[in-house]
Order: structure tokens, then C-alpha cells, then sequence
């Protein structure tokens, strides 16, 4: 006697079928082996959802059992009287219409019994769909010697039957077809290629799914090793305070030691996001630094920061690498005050602004050709800052007034001049950045 349905495979079954394992949703139906007291016509048949069906159960001669000693279940549940006929002595019919897809994947169990309920005869019914072509496939290499490509199984997906996804890949001008073999490795729908890849040469990568109503196969992907190479995510990201100022945070890293052993460069995304919000805001210009300065952060705030990495330049490959997964999120907190907005500045502050590149200039030009203010920088700019923040009357005013940043050498705007020739910076109101220079004459 053939056996019933004994299980369910799981629900998005990818590996090829010598490799399937069952578990089970309804027990095993048993049957004594000596003799078969009735038979089911059609046995395990497969349909299309919306299919309808017509199953006759005939009692064995050996058995004194009439049609009305018989009834059906469909998964355990008795079917309605309504739906029988007796289409002689010992046959009792049963009729299904519109079959919804199968409840298990290894099929659904329609079962005779006889009306103390024991089991006479059972037959699996395979209703669903057949396989979409699988679609989205993407694939990447942590050390250019594997490939794991995961990839969609279709628009709708689900079939109600048993579906096989299996890989295959190939060389693409020679080379014979090859099948994977790691699957589940990054996902329900994946697998991994683990050794055995050439480097310089492109590869053609396809999904074909399987069940018993058909087959799809992918669209053809092709790909170079070297184009889709990616790292693990930065390690050792630290998150700082600069000093007292209240509207930035530094960000630190390391970087992936793949990009060490494999000569990689490297550029590098920020992300950030303040505490009670959901949403990140990304920094895309830090190039291939390992620090970078968020700035116009909000006072007295905390921040969770995440670094992710993208190899480039790598052998020659004019591709860009695949953006690793984001680093753990790092939290720090900005000093308590009240100034507002920003970007960051992958060089330690000194281009935050406009108004700081415009101000580097300036003192660059100072120190050439003004005597007497040849100790400028831009920490004195950033002290100043800091000064500036912690004047409540001066923090007042700002963005509503001119203010003056007076330089060493600078006495005021009464009285007698300086004895030597120096400028003061004044930025012009209503206008972000822009520079009003304002020169003291020497008198001796």
C-alpha cells in the first residue's frame, strides 16, 4: 500500500531534493501491509488552485464493507454527506470543487474510512501553483575566493507545493554548468559557493525552481569576482565630544583588515540619528578618511552613530565594491547649549563652514602679509567659538546682529590705533558665511 502524506517540508525550500528533510503536521496514516482493504482513484494527484476533483474509494472483496459503511476526511476533517455518491456496492465517491492551495507542501491527506473510522485508503492531494521565475539576484565575496548569492523566488511566491531552488553557475565563455551547494547560508533564499572561483573572469549565475506543476528559470546575472567584493562592517568606531563645543561630535574607526589583505581602498558612510527618532540622516563625503567630525548637531543631545565601508580600486576592477553591513550603533552625547544644524567634516573641523574655510584663508593671508598677527590659527578661531557659547548675551544676539571676531594686535574702535597694521572679521548679517574685513591704520 503506498503511504500517505507524512509531513510538511519547510515552507521555502531551496536545496535540492536529495537534501530535503520533512517534519511532520499530521501523524503518519498506517495501514496493515497484508492486504489493501480499499483503493483511491486518482492517487496523488497534483491541480492547479481552483481545480475541482472527483475521488472514488472501492472497497476490497475481501472485506464485507458496503458503500453507505463508508465516509471521508480531507486532513483530518470529515467532508460533508452532501458531497458523496455511491456509485456501486462497495464504491463511495467523494467530489471537491475549487481546491484551495494545499495546507502542507508535501500535500494534503484525503483519506477513506470505514464507520467504526478505521482507516481504509488515503491519497495525497498536491494543490497550487507552478514556480515563478526567481528574480533579484545579488551576489558578493568577503575574500575573493567565494561567492554567496541570495536572490526573490517570484512575484507572489508562495506555490502550496514543494518548490527546489538551485544555483548554477558557469564560466561564461567554457566551462560546464555548476550546481551549489551551501544553501541558507545569508537567508531562506541563498546560497554559497565556498572555493573553486577564477579571478578575471565573468561569471554567468542562475536560479531554476522546481515543483510538480513546473519550471522557472532566472534571468541570467554576470558578474566579475572583483565587482562585487565586500568587507565586514569598520571596527573599533568611538564617538567623542570636540572640547566644549556643543554642535559637534568626532567619530573614529578602524578599518577592516580585508582591506589590508587584499589591498583595497576604501570609502566610508556615516550615518546618525538622535535618540528619540527612528530616522538616520547620512553623511556620504567622507571619502576614504577614518574620522570625521559631525557638525550642526543639536546641544545636549544624544546621538547613535554607525559606520559602514565600500572597497574600490580594487586590481584594476572599475566597479565600486558592495557596501558592507552598518557597525554596531555607538552613542555619545553633545555638550548642553543652544546652537543648532550642520554636516561633517571629514578633516578634523578645519573646512566645517563656509565661514571656517573663508576664515583659514584669511589668516593664512594675515600671517603673509599683516605684522604683528603672525600667531593666528584656527584653534583661535574654535576658542573663540567656545567663548562665544558661553556669553548668554552673546549667544542672544547671534544670526540677529554683526559681530566682530577682533584679532591680536586689534585695539578697538576708539582711541588711538594700533601700532601695527591688523584686520578684524566681521560676518554680514543675513548672509551665511560672508566676510566684512575692517582694517586699523598704524600711527607712530
Amino acid at each position: 500500500m503506498k503511504s500517505f502524506c507524512r509531513g510538511k517540508t519547510s515552507e521555502a525550500a531551496t536545496q535540492p531534493p536529495q537534501h530535503q528533510t520533512l517534519t511532520t503536521d499530521f501523524p503518519p496514516l498506517s495501514v496493515s501491509p497484508a492486504a489493501d482493504p480499499a483503493v483511491i482513484s486518482p492517487q496523488d494527484p497534483t491541480l492547479l488552485i481552483g481545480s475541482s476533483l472527483v475521488a472514488t474509494c472501492t472497497v476490497s472483496p475481501d472485506f464485507p464493507l458496503k458503500a453507505e459503511d463508508l465516509y471521508w476526511t480531507l486532513n483530518g476533517r470529515r467532508l460533508p454527506a452532501a458531497s458523496y455518491a455511491a456509485l456501486g456496492p462497495s464504491t463511495l465517491s467523494v467530489a471537491l470543487a475549487r481546491l484551495n492551495g494545499s495546507r502542507q507542501q508535501s500535500g494534503d491527506n484525503l483519506v477513506c474510512h470505514s464507520r467504526d473510522g478505521g482507516i481504509l485508503a488515503g491519497s495525497c492531494l498536491y494543490v497550487g501553483l507552478p514556480p515563478e521565475k526567481p528574480v533579484n539576484i545579488t551576489c558578493w565575496s568577503k575574500n575573493m575566493k567565494d561567492l554567496t548569492c541570495k536572490w526573490a523566488p517570484g512575484t507572489e511566491g508562495e506555490t502550496f507545493l514543494h518548490t527546489n531552488y538551485t544555483l548554477k553557475y558557469k564560466r561564461r565563455w567554457y566551462g560546464q554548468d555548476n550546481t551549489c551547494q551551501e544553501y541558507h547560508t545569508a537567508g531562506t533564499y541563498s546560497c554559497h559557493i565556498p572555493k573553486d572561483l577564477a579571478l578575471f573572469t565573468p561569471y554567468e549565475i542562475w536560479v531554476e525552481a522546481s515543483n510538480r506543476l513546473g519550471v522557472a528559470v532566472s534571468d541570467v546575472v554576470m558578474l566579475d569576482i572583483l565587482d562585487v567584493v565586500t568587507t565586514d562592517p569598520p571596527s573599533d568606531v568611538h564617538v567623542s565630544r570636540v572640547g566644549d563645543l556643543e554642535d559637534q561630535l568626532s567619530v573614529r574607526w578602524s578599518s577592516p583588515p580585508a582591506l589590508k589583505d587584499f589591498l583595497f581602498q576604501a570609502k566610508y558612510q556615516i550615518q546618525y540619528r538622535v535618540e528619540d527618532s527612528s530616522e538616520w540622516k547620512v553623511v556620504d563625503d567622507v571619502g576614504n578618511q577614518t574620522s570625521c567630525r559631525l557638525a550642526g548637531l543639536r546641544p545636549g543631545t544624544v546621538y547613535f552613530v554607525q559606520v559602514r565601508c565600500n572597497p574600490f580600486s580594487i586590481y584594476g576592477s572599475k566597479k565600486a565594491g558592495i557596501w558592507s553591513d552598518w557597525s554596531n550603533p555607538t552613542a555619545a552625547s553633545t555638550p548642553r547649549s543652544e546652537r543648532v544644524a550642520g554636516g561633517c567634516d571629514p578633516k578634523g573641523g578645519e573646512q566645517n563652514t563656509t565661514l571656517r574655510r573663508e576664515l583659514k584663508q584669511f589668516f593664512g593671508w594675515v600671517k603673509k602679509h599683516a605684522y604683528g598677527c603672525s600667531n593666528l590659527g584656527i584653534k583661535l578661531y574654535d576658542q573663540w567659538r567656545v567663548w562665544l557659547q558661553k556669553s548668554h548675551k552673546t549667544r542672544n544676539q547671534v544670526g540677529k546682529e554683526p559681530f566682530a571676531l577682533l584679532l591680536p594686535g586689534w585695539v578697538g574702535t576708539r582711541g588711538d590705533p594700533p601700532p601695527q597694521r591688523c584686520w578684524g572679521v566681521t560676518p554680514t548679517p543675513g548672509r551665511r558665511g560672508a566676510l566684512l574685513l575692517s582694517a586699523g591704520s598704524s600711527r607712530r
